[in-house]
């Protein structure tokens, strides 16, 4: 069955383009007009997923995605923003709320669907290894399995704080509100753990924490 993939923006031949793009590249894709049309899609057909507009009537791409993002069952969703503001403030409050990729209006539809290929291969592959380890032996006796010794003394006490909120899919200004601390600060502590593990992105992250069995 093919991967779903949720596009909402309130332009109709921007969405329409996206949308025949992504299902002649073997998608099923479902289509919103707004954020608020975009819960209702998300709730019902669960994507894989979600390629948004920031600027929307209604409710906007980062009220969307927070939202979403609220969902215990969507903390891990891939998420690109599209946008024509390209401000560095505008694209930090992206990667804030949730996103992980901010493509800049115009775009080309080829670089869109790299990106989508590249965020639904490494989700695929984290929801694989969660699976594995939730469905283990060593899970279902409820031990933990053991650190590798190359990263067993890899990161400090706070990085570790922060990874394990990171993993549950919780964003930078949420994991702050959880360990008060600024969203900022979490942003340097997230890019201390990617230099660290050489990490191209947050998914690369949680691939390696879960490979690694570090939460």
């Amino acid at each position: 069955m093919p991967l779903t993939i949720l596009v909402v923006d309130d332009d109709f031949g921007t969405r329409l383009a996206i949308q025949d793009f992504l299902e002649l590249s073997g998608y099923f894709v479902v289509a919103a007009a707004d954020g608020r049309s975009g819960l209702e899609a998300v709730k019902q057909y669960q994507p894989h997923l979600i390629v948004t507009d920031v600027t929307m009537p209604e409710m906007d791409g980062y009220e969307f995605v927070r939202q979403v993002r609220s969902q215990p069952a969507f903390r891990l969703l891939p998420v690109v923003f599209l946008t024509a503001r390209t401000e560095v403030e505008d694209r930090i409050r992206g990667y804030q709320t949730g996103g992980d990729v901010y493509l800049a209006k115009p775009f080309e539809l080829s670089e869109l669907g790299a990106v989508a290929r590249n965020l639904l291969d490494r989700s695929q592959v984290i929801q694989s290894e969660l699976h594995r380890q939730l469905h283990s032996p060593i899970a279902s006796a409820g031990e933990t399995a053991p650190l590798l010794p190359d990263v067993q003394h890899h990161f400090t006490d706070r990085e570790q704080d922060v990874l394990l909120l990171l993993v549950q899919g919780l964003s930078n200004a949420q994991i702050g509100d959880r360990l008060h601390l600024s969203a900022r600060t979490i942003e340097k502590y997230v890019s201390s753990l990617l230099r660290k593990t050489e990490s191209h992105n947050r998914a690369d992250l949680v691939r390696y924490a879960l490979e690694h069995h570090l939460v």
